[in-house]
């Protein structure tokens, strides 16, 4: 930020707060504002109130934003910057920082010169997390004075704002609310890592701002403060990965109105990583930001490598997905008007950021090359093996993708599929050894269920490139079922089912190969997973028989905890009863049982028995996939299935010491 920028910020007044609309209907239609009143809506409030002190720091104007989960259920957001305008506001009458949390879309961020650059600036402001609060206090602290106001969903105490001495050269703001369980009835209890990650994040793009998190809950609590700002955004997504040179291309470049920052490095992985932002929005569909970045990549490395021999004349040109073999990059642009797709801000429309960021890449990127010939020759050499790849894979894949009018001759032979052609209502079930398999398809609904079994272990696709994937004829199968295709030519509009689900063994081996399907599920078909279409079937681990013969029943029970609960709950009633219980016995035949059966796999269970257990939706139990934090995710597939074997045996250490031994069966 210029001086001069920085001096016309200081004239901070009432004057430049744009009241737009009164608030209205807020807490009769919160969705409408916040998305949702769950998980997600309650946690962007939070992010409502913290974004505003992000933006003082953006603006050069704070280093420092403290946020508390307090002991009471509220949090508390506090920063140093020039704080909340409090003079009288001239349309309202009342102060400026009454004004901005009782008026919907009042605030610094509407053209009125507060903010050349801001994220909230299409946020449904301070106002909304006010209404939906039953309790907010806002203090500010400016002019050696601190200036305190408080509210109750939404509407001024009486005795409005109370103005009292301060602390001596202090500035910021401080504001702390109370959810409304009237309106959140899901949960108003913030989750610390939730906050955790997105102070970290906030971090990672305002270099210089000190950033803590402090759980008065639990006493956890931690600080972020990265001087190298992106560049270290990068070297933590490429934590686990072997880099191909420890060097991070780094550029900052003010241009027109705007600027334009992007940090990359490459390593030895087929994934590509790309983080886009505008104005620390994260905006993961991309939009102009990423055209510029991708377009400028690939010219840029093609022109070096024609100019110095790395291609070969007849040789064709290294396309964009060749380029992107192992990438990984955080593009931020700012920019004083971003103009967002959706209210979900996923991806940025500025048409002239596409130029912004072409220039900057090309000529910049361009000089790295030029200076780093050793780093240039290992991505071109890189990039070249890709391409080969590429065309190697791409007669698989043809053969893979079904197309036309008889996509269903193209079937695999081992798929028993449903009847059904309503995606809605189908279920496709991935099932671990052929007596599994055989059972699943004896018990199963034919209408809607349909069977692909699996013969061992699928190839680890976490060091496989697309035309070593394409040989295993296991994932072959996989991909002809579920009609989507592969590689640059998937569409998940042509998915075959509604629900995809894992069903192996409860053992460790069954785990190993759910874990297997994951990481080529969020390797290769990431979208399916954000879809929701994949799940786990939990089998049950014990079976409880009681009685006989026409009277025999058995009670399943999925895990250990359930198993003593459901054994304590049968004695207990047993007891009260009058049944006098013979303390001698094991505890199942306590409980009235015959008999206790540890299932150590599917193959075990007769048709009948899967279909009660894990395939009839009335009684089944199944766990939905979901990506939360993707950049936690690949950094656990890294170290699970990766190569580096030291990473996965800390991983293993540092989880055992939650481990019950008393719950392992050796």
């Amino acid at each position: 930020m210029s001086e001069k920028q920085k001096s016309d910020g200081q004239n901070y007044g009432a004057e430049q707060i744009q009241v737009l609309d009164g608030l209205e209907h807020v807490r009769v239609r919160p969705g409408m504002y916040i998305g949702s009143t769950g998980f997600d809506g309650l946690h962007h409030l939070l992010k409502e109130i913290a974004d505003n002190s992000i933006d003082e720091a953006i603006a050069g104007f704070a280093n420092k934003v403290d946020i508390t989960l307090l002991a009471d259920g509220g949090v508390k957001v506090v920063d140093n910057g020039r704080g909340i305008p409090v003079d009288i506001h001239p349309k309202t009458k009342k102060s400026a920082l009454e004004t901005v949390l009782t008026v919907l879309n009042a605030g610094g961020k509407f053209g009125g010169g507060g903010y050349k650059v801001s994220s909230g600036l299409h946020g449904v402001g301070s106002s909304v997390v006010n209404a939906l609060s039953t309790h907010m206090i806002a203090e500010v602290y400016k002019n050696d004075k601190t200036h305190h106001i408080e509210f109750d969903t939404g509407k001024t105490w009486d005795k409005g704002l109370v103005v009292t001495p301060g602390e001596q050269g202090r500035t910021g703001s401080a504001i702390t609310f109370y959810p409304d369980p009237a309106i959140f009835k899901e949960t108003i209890t913030f989750d610390y890592d939730w906050v955790s990650n997105y102070a970290r994040h906030q971090a990672y793009l305002t270099k210089g701002v000190l950033i803590t998190v402090k759980d008065e809950r639990t006493g956890q609590r931690e600080a972020f403060y990265f001087e190298g700002g992106i560049r270290s955004y990068v070297r933590r997504l490429n934590e686990g990965k072997e880099v191909v040179d420890d060097d991070i291309f780094y550029v900052e470049k003010d241009i027109e109105d705007s600027q334009v920052e992007v940090a990359l490095q490459y390593n030895d992985s087929f994934a590509e990583v790309i983080k886009p932002f505008a104005n620390n929005v994260l905006t993961p569909d991309g939009g102009k930001h990423v055209e510029g970045f991708r377009s400028a990549m690939t010219r840029v490395i093609n022109d070096y490598a024609r100019k110095n021999g790395l291609l070969k004349e007849k040789e064709s040109n290294l396309t964009g997905d060749d380029i992107k073999e192992g990438l990984t990059a955080v593009i931020l642009v700012k920019l004083p008007d971003p103009q967002f797709e959706g209210q979900t801000k996923n991806k940025l429309g500025n048409p002239e950021v596409r130029g912004y960021v072409d220039k900057v890449m090309t000529e910049y990127f361009g000089y790295y090359l030029e200076e780093n010939p050793a780093v240039a020759k290992k991505i071109i050499n890189k990039a070249t093996l890709a391409a080969r790849a590429r065309k190697a894979a791409r007669a698989a894949r043809d053969n893979v993708i079904r197309k036309g009018a008889f996509e269903g001759l193209n079937l695999p032979s081992k798929l028993a599929d449903c009847s059904s052609r309503d995606r809605a209502e189908c279920e496709l079930f991935i099932v671990e050894g052929n007596s599994a398999a055989g059972s699943a398809k004896e018990g199963r609904n034919p209408k809607i269920q349909a069977i692909l079994p699996l013969r061992g272990k699928v190839l680890n696709t976490e060091r496989a490139r697309l035309d070593k994937m394409l040989a295993n004829q296991e994932l072959v199968s996989l991909i002809k079922g579920l009609g989507v295709g592969i590689g640059e030519q998937f569409d998940i509009g042509g998915l075959r089912y509604d629900k995809i689900i894992f069903m192996t063994d409860a053992d460790v081996d069954g785990l190993h190969i759910a874990t297997l399907l994951m990481t080529f599920f969020f390797r290769y078909m990431p979208e399916v997973i954000k879809a929701g279409h994949v799940y786990l079937a939990k089998p049950p681990l014990f079976g409880l028989t009681k009685g006989t013969g026409n009277n025999r029943k058995i009670d399943y029970v999925y895990d250990e905890v359930a198993l003593e609960k459901k054994l304590a709950e049968k004695i207990e009633e047993r007891r009260k009863a009058g049944t006098k219980i013979d303390e001698s016995q094991e505890r199942f035949k306590q409980a009235g049982y015959t008999a206790q059966n540890r299932f150590k796999g599917l193959g075990e269970m007769d048709a009948k028995q899967l279909w009660e257990t894990t395939m009839d939706p009335e009684n089944r139990i199944l766990v939905q996939v979901h990506i939360d934090d993707a950049e936690k995710c690949d950094a656990v597939f890294t170290k699970l299935m990766g190569d580096q074997v030291d990473l996965r045996k800390n991983f293993i250490q540092a989880g055992a010491a939650t481990v019950d031994l008393d719950e392992l069966d050796f």
